[in-house]
């Protein structure tokens, strides 16, 4: 499937990924949960999260904030509160910097309430995404504080692409932990 474009399909999508994410995560051995992730051997792997991320509790609160992120947004939107989608004084061309501070905000967080704090987001994240109609979701230009892009796209990016992002990073810790 691609990139959702209807409201069906977001909340598809978003589900279908959810529910593939944890089916992946249900498969760790516990070889695999205990050895910290680490991509340095791999020159494809350049982005700054391939080094940022040691574990799963750091993927999942990765997830986790970033269903914060919209969550706080729209609400603030709707609530006549003109707020960007990533809160100053981080922009597009610096939000490494903010994703290395929520990093840096959950070092003491135990896997499991990492667990659990993501699967009550994406309960919320799901609940708002529905309550939303197609043409609010999918139209551009029906919040102005969406930006140039159809309020979905955000949701899109923070559910469905983000737990495929998040899988593609669990499997290749799973092949590093079974020799390449």
């Amino acid at each position: 499937m691609g990139r959702p474009t209807t409201k069906a399909d977001l909340l598809a999508a978003a589900s279908a990924n959810y529910e593939k994410l944890n089916i992946l995560i249900s498969g760790l051995t516990e070889r695999e949960l205990a050895m910290p992730f680490d991509f340095s051997g791999d020159t494809k792997k350049k982005e700054a999260h391939w080094n940022r991320d040691k574990n799963l509790r750091d993927i999942l609160i990765h997830l986790y904030e970033w269903h914060q992120l919209l969550l706080h947004w729209v609400a603030a939107n709707q609530n006549g509160d003109q707020k960007p989608f990533i809160p100053k004084p981080y922009n597009w061309k610096t939000y490494g910097a903010m994703n290395v501070e929520l990093w840096n905000k959950h070092q003491k967080t135990s896997l499991e309430d990492a667990r659990s704090m993501l699967e009550e987001s994406h309960a919320e994240i799901m609940k708002l995404a529905d309550s939303f109609t197609n043409e609010e979701l999918f139209s551009k230009g029906v919040y102005a504080w969406a930006g140039g892009s159809a309020l979905g796209s955000y949701f899109v990016s923070t559910t469905a692409s983000h737990y495929e992002w998040a899988m593609k990073k669990i499997r290749a810790h799973k092949k590093n932990c079974a020799g390449g």
